[in-house]
């Protein structure tokens, strides 16, 4: 891939976004790859989980100010709506594959790589990272790629709308007591604790995970009726499945359950 570089590992992919001279910057290039990646995964059976993060100190600035920012203010109304558009899907894609991604953000977390964030299932961070919303102080607005939906989810619409019209940067622990971390790790063990959660949720039952991930997506919009209905479906159809069967044939012979996916 042009600017990251993936490695399999125990069912677990590591995406590593990979321009560290350019603090892991996006490109448009980038933007499209890492969309067909996400996108592939969707009917992948080896791919249990995955794991983004970025090369060297930082996890992503954001869009490349030279080889995205500057173009885009020559862009046409319909250039700029097709880059919203194709940057949007990136978030759809990493919202609609199925395995769940472990985020590990150390410094600079900025723009769209603060959405990348989000669109993740977990985030882990460090203390000296700094998540930042940065639309705001370059004239634009705090809606971009569904950080007005996904951001007041995570913590909260009032600290949501404080980071979206301030840009400030959030800090490593107040990013975890406002839960946007689920954890707060030093620099050294950060790839390694998301590598190891990772292959801990590898382990499960994948088919499940899926249709977690599936349903915290889509009830988003459900009356609490509907998604309860909604849920019943779900889980019935989860205990058609062969690793619910594995799991309580495991329970009677005391013994760990070994599921297969499906």
């Amino acid at each position: 891939m042009n600017g990251a570089r993936t490695q399999l590992d125990t069912k677990v992919l590591t995406v590593t976004l990979d321009r560290p001279a350019r603090k892991n910057a996006l490109t448009f290039e980038l933007y499209r790859e890492l969309t067909d990646l996400f996108r592939s995964l969707q009917t992948s059976a080896t791919v249990k989980a995955v794991v983004l993060t970025g090369a060297g100190t930082d996890f992503c600035s954001g869009g490349d100010v030279h080889e995205i920012i500057g173009p885009l203010t020559l862009s046409s109304p319909q250039q700029l709506l097709e880059f919203t558009q194709m940057t949007g899907d990136l978030v759809k894609a990493m919202r609609a594959c199925p395995q769940p991604i472990v985020a590990a953000i150390d410094g600079t977390c900025a723009g769209a790589g603060a959405i990348l964030a989000m669109a993740s299932d977990l985030r882990l961070g460090t203390e000296r990272s700094r998540v930042a919303f940065l639309f705001v102080r370059v004239g634009l607005a705090g809606c971009d790629m569904g950080a007005c939906s996904m951001l007041p989810r995570i913590v909260g619409l009032g600290r949501a709308s404080e980071l979206l019209y301030t840009g400030r940067a959030l800090l490593g622990e107040e990013a975890h007591e406002w839960g946007f971390y689920n954890e707060l790790c030093s620099q050294d063990a950060l790839l390694g604790r998301a590598g190891e959660l990772a292959r801990a949720i590898a382990q499960g039952p994948t088919a499940a995970h899926a249709m977690t991930k599936r349903m915290l997506h889509d009830e988003w919009v459900l009356p609490l009726d509907e998604a309860i209905d909604a849920e019943a479906r779900a889980q019935a159809a989860c205990m058609e499945s062969n690793d619910f069967r594995r799991a309580y044939e495991a329970f009677v012979a005391k013994r760990p359950p070994e599921f297969e996916g499906n």
